[in-house]
C-alpha cells in the first residue's frame, strides 16, 4: 500500500471524529440557545434555527452512515454486522428523540421542556458516538471506500 493510500484510509477515522466533534458543538450551541431562552434573551426564531440545524445535521450524519458507510464496513468486515445493527438501532432511537424535540420546538414548549429533550438526545448521542468510535475507528483506518466523506458521514 502506498503512503498516499494509507493516508486516505486513515483520513476516514479522522473525518468521523471531526464530524462527531462538530455535532457535539452543534448540540452545545443549541443547548446554550435554550438556556438563554430561560432568561428571555433568545428569540423563538433563533431557537428554531438552532434546533432545526442540529436535527438536520445529526439526521444527515446517520443517514449517510446507514446508506453508505455501514454497508461498506459490513461487506469488508462481516463479523461487525452485529455492531452495525446496534448502531443502526441507536440511529432509529435518536431519530425518534429528534422528532420529539422538533415537535416541542414547533409547539413553543418552555425552555425547561426543550432542555429535557436535548438532555436525552445528548446522553444517547454521546454513548452512541463513543461506542461507534471504539468499535469502528480502527476499521476505518483500513476500509477501502472511494466515496466523498459528506456522502458517507453526512454533509457537515
Amino acid at each position: 500500500m502506498s503512503e498516499g493510500e494509507k493516508t486516505r484510509l486513515i483520513a476516514w477515522s479522522h473525518e468521523m471524529r471531526a464530524v462527531h466533534n462538530r455535532l457535539r458543538e452543534a448540540l452545545r450551541v443549541t443547548r446554550d440557545a435554550v438556556h438563554e431562552g430561560r432568561s428571555g434573551t433568545a428569540a423563538t426564531r433563533d431557537l428554531l434555527l438552532f434546533c432545526h440545524g442540529f436535527c438536520t445535521a445529526l439526521t444527515g450524519h446517520h443517514e449517510g452512515e446507514d446508506r453508505t458507510l455501514f454497508p461498506a464496513i459490513a461487506a469488508a468486515y462481516p463479523d461487525l454486522r452485529g455492531t452495525l445493527a446496534k448502531l443502526e438501532q441507536d440511529h432509529s432511537m435518536i431519530s425518534h428523540l429528534l422528532a420529539g424535540l422538533q415537535g416541542a420546538v414547533e409547539g413553543a414548549a418552555p425552555p425547561e421542556e426543550l432542555d429535557r429533550h436535548l438532555e436525552g438526545i445528548a446522553a444517547l448521542m454521546e454513548n452512541h458516538f463513543r461506542y461507534e468510535e471504539r468499535r469502528l475507528l480502527t476499521v476505518l483506518e483500513t476500509l477501502e471506500l472511494d466515496r466523498d466523506p459528506a456522502q458517507a458521514l453526512g454533509p457537515l
